[in-house]
């Protein structure tokens, strides 16, 4: 079967150049944006009985931009003032880069790794084993957020600082795609809620990352497209081989 709609399950890209509007055009298929899950900021009320105080902390690592948005507005929130010797450490350079939101980044300590993974943070909070580091999660998150640190018996506080919410469908909402592609398990647990008698038939589901594969396959659903692999490192790639496969040219 020829796929002609397509579910991206990540908010409308805000720039008309993303490679989804490519491969749309490529082969003539439809690409639609809707969200499976939202992010909700924590109150002060929850974030209080979490019994944190930030002016404990003289390091924060970043998993995510959404972790930076939601440090900062607690911050601001508990009218604590972030100081300049606050250490920063980012999973990647975008999220380090997104600092300068509300830091001037070149007067900061910042350190960022590659591969996305907390992982590649150890080396450089090893070599800051001094410092108390605070880490914003969301609820619920994955365990390789945290399963590096402890491994290497690293000292730290993990605080819910924002939720990942399933994203309801309206009643009457049309479901017509060939294809669903999933970025997270959230996504997974919000279509099962969204749709408790889905059956999966011909329509093909494509997922990015292995936490996001393994969830496909416990909710009993057929995976038919994984990335990152080496051929494609990103969802887009991957894409385009797929539908280029099932369509042709």
């Amino acid at each position: 079967m020829k796929i002609k709609k397509i579910l991206v399950s990540q908010p409308k890209p805000t720039t008309e150049k993303s490679p989804y509007y490519d491969i749309a055009e490529k082969y003539g298929v439809s690409v639609v944006f809707r969200p499976f899950i939202k992010v909700e900021g924590v109150d002060i009320k929850e974030f209080r009985h979490q019994r944190i105080n930030l002016a404990d902390y003289t390091a924060v690592i970043f998993t995510a931009r959404t972790a930076v948005d939601h440090f900062f507005r607690l911050c601001e929130a508990t009218r604590f003032t972030v100081p300049e010797t606050m250490k920063y450490f980012c999973v990647t350079e975008a999220v380090a880069l997104y600092l300068q939101k509300y830091v001037v980044y070149r007067k900061r300590k910042i350190f960022f790794g590659t591969s996305g993974k907390v992982d590649d943070l150890v080396p450089y909070i090893l070599k800051h084993s001094k410092e108390s580091y605070l880490l914003p999660v969301s609820e619920p998150h994955k365990d390789e957020v945290h399963v590096p640190l402890d491994k290497h018996n690293i000292t730290y506080t993990k605080s819910i600082m924002y939720k990942t919410l399933s994203n309801d469908f309206e009643e009457g909402e049309v479901f017509d795609y060939d294809m669903l592609i999933f970025f997270s398990p959230s996504g997974i647990t919000s279509l099962k809620k969204n749709f408790p008698n889905f059956v999966q038939g011909d329509i093909q589901i494509g997922c990015f990352g292995q936490t996001t594969a393994k969830a496909v396959k416990d909710a009993g659903l057929r995976l038919d497209l994984e990335a990152p692999t080496v051929e494609a490192p990103s969802m887009t790639t991957a894409l385009d081989h797929f539908i280029k496969a099932k369509n042709g040219k």
